[in-house]
Formats: structure tokens, sequence, C-alpha cells
């Protein structure tokens, strides 16, 4: 029998909230839809990626946010890079409950950028930028600020499937040297660490 598209886009999101898809997906099913989103993207006219859930403005957003979450620096490419925008739109557009979640935190985020701002989270220079998810980065905030619980789940969720995105890419892998179940002749051990300073 074989497996629908669908099928293995609800595989990786069988526990939409509770956790990292990698902690309940085999990673043949993240590479799929790796595999789709580079087949979708060759089938555009213009090669770039077309979201299947997000508006224009709130995939931006996303984007943005991945940047940030995983930017990419003079030693390593980032979530950009590695498609974890394409790949969290392309999951979130068949599971209901990352609907709600990943639109919900993001129109979240836009409106508390809003009231205390003025201007949707694009619009915010770089330091409210920061101030906002300084904010929903700790769940220790919640305690002082209950508003801001919201978007405390949305960010650790948001989190998690950057870097499930991330690290399940080809750029994710090489970047953790992951070279497979090859065999090797000799294991040298782990290199030594070094000495702290006194």
């Amino acid at each position: 029998m074989s497996i629908s598209r669908r099928d293995i886009l609800k595989s990786l999101t069988i526990t939409a909230i509770t956790g990292s898809v990698l902690r309940v997906i085999p990673l043949e099913a993240a590479e799929y839809a790796h595999r789709m989103v580079r087949a979708a993207k060759a089938a555009a006219a213009d090669q770039v990626y077309a979201p299947k859930f997000f508006s224009a403005h709130l995939y931006k957003t996303l984007q943005a946010l991945c940047q940030t979450i995983i930017p990419s620096d003079e030693q390593a490419k980032g979530a950009i890079e590695a498609g974890a925008p394409e790949f969290i739109d392309l999951i979130t557009s068949e599971n209901k409950e990352y609907q709600v979640a990943l639109g919900g935190g993001l129109m979240w985020l836009d409106n508390t950028c809003i009231d205390r701002y003025g201007k949707t989270y694009l619009a915010c220079a770089p330091e409210q930028q920061k101030e906002i998810l300084d904010l929903i980065a700790y769940r220790k905030n919640e305690k002082k600020d209950p508003s801001l619980g919201q978007g405390i789940e949305f960010f650790g969720f948001l989190r998690k499937l950057t870097a499930d995105g991330f690290f399940t890419s080809e750029i994710g892998i090489e970047y953790l040297g992951y070279i497979g179940n090859t065999f090797i002749k000799e294991f040298p051990g782990c290199p030594p660490v070094p000495e702290a300073n006194s």
C-alpha cells in the first residue's frame, strides 16, 4: 500500500504542540518534506517557494523569526538557507493544530507589537524586535506578565520547529558532520578537553 503525501505530512505533525517533530517522527519523513519543498520550488516559474498556508506578510515574519533563531554566520548557513521557513509552512498547511499555534502566534506577535510600539513586528526597529523576543523567550516572564503566555508558547514551539527544519535539511546535516552509518576501521576517541585557565 502506497503512502500519500498527506500521510507523510501528517506523520510529521502527530504531536503538534507537545514537542519537537524529531522527538516523534523518523528522519526519513522530515527529509521527504524537504524533498517536497525542493520539488515545489523547481516547479515554480521563478524557482521560489510559494507559501501554502501563511499570507505573504505572515510568511515574511516567519522568515525573519527563523533567521533570528538560527542566523547564518561566516562559519555556517542558517535557517533561511536550510529551508526551515518552507519546511514549517509546508507541514503547517496540513495540520490544523499547527495552523492555530503558528498562525495565531504570529498574529499575537503583530498585535502585541502594535500595542507596544504602534507597528507590526517587521516594521519595528531592531531593538524593539529584540525587546519583544527577549520577553517571549523565557517562561519566567509569564509570572511577571501573564499576557505573554501565548507568545511564550508560540515562540518556544517555533524554535523547536526551526531547529527541526534546520537539522533535518542537507545544510543542517552537513553542519552536524553526520556521515551516516558507515564502517570505520578505528575510532580514535574523543579529543582531549582543553585545560581551564586558572
